[in-house]
């Protein structure tokens, strides 16, 4: 993970959106002198960001639940009162699609002007089978309206709504045998053009129990679709391990993964994906274990995990910040967790994720004179060009 393949005063030639050629200043202006030129001398050129892990799409805020938490409350209290996740759903529910929409836009703008040119998007914020078909809607509509590669996920196991609230086991029972298959049969319907969405299942306490997630990812494989899991972020119940086992592509949280989780996780195709954002979010001391999945030959991402609850924050350098010191990452180590191995957890690693002929020209220029001010600076956008399949999108200058 600590290998950039760097090349100093190097060029990259772009064309039909796509990379076509890499390679130093001198030989690319060689071979290519009619080119158009965008000057990024005395900055850094690095593969755009993809974030793997967010609940972008939400309607209202969480700000009250900050203050609760600041006075004392945690986490799982607030879910346990009616608030978290829930007061999420409930403002969601009541949403139209339109709603979902325009408030979700000026976040996604703010995630492309900080340098993330993929993002993943769960459902999660509906638990009823029409409402989590609407934010998949929703999501669908997004990805063909904005400058950005939008990865949906379906999350319909995100929390336990209040109807099912005495009895969890009929409420995953209703998404094995009702909601996923109405999810296929809408998918069928309404997309042509993409492969079926991941899965996810919240596979942790005050969430679904090991034997409920493996229900419902069971099911899910059964019915063709691809798997992620959101696992150990407060227990381990044993979430990676599952991950593992049935092939899921990324299992994400892991702030409480034991030693013989990791190994196993390591030893499998699955990505672990760390949220750094999110401990930060609830100032919790405990992050992903990085060093010990790197020691165990895992392949580690980084993602934002964008919420309302915990962390809103679109900004994927500020994930990298927080994973050099509180993960203890390095910051190329970072990068490469920021772009090819965050591709890969939600397999795209042959398209994007990294600067290479034949993969598709998603590009940021950042205003810093060498890579490792990435992690070292943090607060300040640091981006000075987006370039997207070939289209520039400036945020400084022109």
């Amino acid at each position: 993970m600590g290998e950039l393949g760097i090349i100093h005063d190097g060029a990259v030639m772009i064309e039909g959106g796509q990379i076509v050629d890499v390679d130093t200043s001198e030989i690319l202006l060689e071979k290519y002198p009619g080119a158009q030129k965008i000057d990024a001398s005395d900055r850094v050129v690095i593969p755009g960001f993809v974030d793997p892990h967010t609940h972008l799409l939400w309607a209202a805020d969480r700000a009250a639940e900050f203050e609760m938490r600041l006075e004392g409350k945690t986490y799982l209290e607030i879910l346990e009162a009616g608030g978290g996740i829930l007061s999420t759903v409930e403002a969601t529910r009541s949403a139209t699609i339109d709603d979902l929409i325009a408030q979700t836009k000026p976040r996604i703008q703010t995630m492309l002007s900080h340098g993330t040119t993929t993002v993943e998007i769960k459902t999660g914020y509906g638990l009823d089978d029409e409402t989590e078909l609407k934010m998949l809607a929703a999501i669908i509509r997004l990805g063909n309206e904005v400058p950005m590669d939008v990865v949906p996920t379906y999350l319909g196991a995100h929390a336990v709504p209040v109807e099912y609230k005495d009895d969890p086991s009929a409420f995953t029972d209703q998404l094995c045998t009702e909601m996923l298959p109405s999810l296929k049969r809408w998918w069928g319907a309404n997309v042509s053009d993409q492969r079926l969405p991941y899965v996810d299942v919240f596979c942790d306490k005050g969430a679904f129990s090991l034997a409920q997630s493996r229900r419902i990812l069971e099911a899910a494989k059964e019915l063709g679709f691809p798997l992620k899991i959101h696992a150990d972020e407060f227990e381990n119940l044993g979430g990676a391990h599952l991950a593992a086992e049935l092939g899921a592509v990324s299992a994400d949280h892991l702030v409480t993964t034991s030693q013989e989780d990791i190994r196993v996780l390591a030893k499998s195709d699955t990505v672990a994906v760390a949220l750094p954002c999110t401990p930060f979010g609830l100032a919790e001391l405990d992050y992903t274990p990085a060093v010990d999945f790197l020691d165990a030959g895992g392949l580690l991402a980084l993602a934002t995990d964008t919420n309302p609850g915990t962390a809103w924050c679109e900004s994927m350098q500020f994930a990298i910040a927080l994973a050099c010191r509180y993960m203890r990452l390095t910051p190329a180590q970072a990068i490469v967790a920021a772009t090819i191995n965050s591709a890969a957890a939600v397999g795209l690693a042959d398209n994007i994720g990294s600067i290479e002929i034949g993969k598709q020209a998603d590009i940021v220029i950042l205003d810093i004179p060498e890579y490792n001010h990435l992690g070292y600076r943090f607060g300040t956008n640091l981006v000075h060009t987006v370039i997207k399949k070939g289209h520039m999108y400036p945020v400084k200058g022109s």
